[in-house]
């Protein structure tokens, strides 16, 4: 088996999957549950003044047959006073001595309540702590969260004021809601962070029920905008990481956030820099025990791949992660259909004729008199669209042909031509 255990900026851990602040991670009872099911580490649900939370907190999208493809909340912090909070913190760590308690904080912007808040919650033994500058509704509008998030001037100068007392490793959690998060992740790293967790939810409204035209969900008839989460945020979150594990001006460990409900999500992610992953929505949706599949199916993959610890696949892939001008011009590939697996749907003709290029023919075959469908791999630009729609699983494969030229980017291109005199549109 191989060794799972993590080392995030000083936060260690046996396995690389933790429960986000979120619901699941609102009590002692649930963490240390948790735990038993086998998760390594528990961010706890962010801790701060009590408020008061509404009821129909949560709606969610589905789609296709599946459940729960995204996940809507308009709740708020721990609505539960500090100091209970505080007791099972500490009675969680006693028991759990190996995994990883992190307190997330959620402060107004106050030096001295970001050195008593810290205080406090380091006193019970926390691992960690993480500051939610990602929450999008609620605290947002009382100048917390995503408020601070949006603002690298803010980030910078609140993650000084908690370095200045504490003295376990300090995490800010980062809001998407933003043009560019390297720029945020850069003032957090300039303010002395020392990882950055990404994302948080995203700004959205699920949906207005056609019979009533109220906001779903909606709390005495009227709605308002929440957080967006689960699978449909992964491909969102992934890149965000991704960016953040190249910029060089970053430079700290990340912690993966966004969609993650499988061992492949984790491994995706781990690749492309986090060196470990936050879950919730999944754990929302099927309960703790999804760890064990994480789990054994992460052990599976780095046992095949002959990899003795999770560690290696920390941003394995990134240097593979470019810009669009960094990309070879001269790449050639065109889609081949296998009639022995293809089951004639048309999907792909379809799909072809009306948003692509229109290169794959109906053909009938007289001998046999049915339809064939077949490819003009020279009008065929490689766009993968026909293989995407398709239902049967390698009916159409994606071929790369040679080029019969030299690599040339976009970059390369422009460069040559301002060498020589000429424009960018030449």
């Amino acid at each position: 088996m191989a060794d799972l255990s993590i080392n995030l900026a000083g936060i260690k851990s046996p396995n690389p999957f933790w429960l986000a602040s979120a619901p699941p991670t609102n009590s002692g009872y649930q963490v240390q549950r948790a735990f038993e099911a086998g998760w390594g580490g528990a961010v706890w649900k962010t801790l701060g003044e009590p408020i008061i939370n509404v009821t129909s907190r949560f709606a969610a999208l589905h789609y296709g047959g599946q459940r729960v493809l995204g996940l809507n909340n308009i709740e708020l912090i721990t609505d539960r006073p500090l100091e209970e909070n505080l007791k099972e913190i500490a009675e969680t760590k006693k028991r759990f001595p190996r995994h990883a308690v992190v307190a997330s904080l959620m402060v107004e912007h106050r030096r001295e309540a970001w050195h008593e808040i810290v205080k406090k919650v380091e006193s019970v033994g926390v691992d960690g702590l993480e500051l939610n500058f990602g929450c999008p509704h609620g605290m947002a509008e009382r100048g917390m969260g995503s408020a601070v998030g949006q603002h690298p001037d803010l980030i910078r100068q609140q993650v000084e004021w908690v370095k200045e007392v504490a003295e376990t490793p300090v995490i800010v959690k980062l809001t998407p809601n933003i043009t560019d998060i390297r720029f945020t992740a850069r003032a957090a790293s300039q303010g002395g962070a020392d990882a950055v967790s990404m994302i948080n939810t995203i700004n959205s409204l699920i949906g207005v029920d056609l019979d009533t035209w109220l906001p779903i969900p909606h709390v005495d008839g009227k709605g308002a905008h929440g957080g967006y989460c689960g699978p449909a945020v992964k491909p969102i979150a992934l890149h965000m990481v991704a960016e953040c594990a190249r910029d060089p001006l970053v430079g700290i460990p990340i912690s993966g956030i966004g969609g993650i409900a499988t061992w492949r999500d984790a491994v995706e992610f781990l690749l492309m820099g986090a060196t470990g992953v936050q879950v919730c929505t999944a754990a929302m949706h099927h309960g703790f025990r999804i760890v064990e599949d994480m789990i054994d199916g992460l052990n599976r993959y780095l046992d095949q791949k002959g990899i003795p610890s999770v560690t290696e696949l920390v941003g394995k892939a990134v240097h593979t992660y470019s810009d669009w001008g960094n990309l070879n011009l001269h790449y050639k590939i065109v889609a081949r259909i296998h009639e022995e697996t293809c089951i004639n749907c048309n999907k792909c003709h379809i799909a072809c004729e009306d948003a692509s290029h229109q290169c794959i023919d109906i053909i009938h075959d007289e001998a046999s008199g049915k339809d064939r469908l077949v490819v003009r791999e020279e009008d065929c630009v490689g766009c993968n669209l026909c293989s995407i729609v398709c239902p049967v699983e390698g009916a159409i494969e994606m071929v790369e042909v040679a080029a019969g030229e030299p690599p040339l980017t976009w970059n390369q291109r422009q460069a040559a031509l301002s060498a020589g005199g000429g424009t960018a549109y030449e």
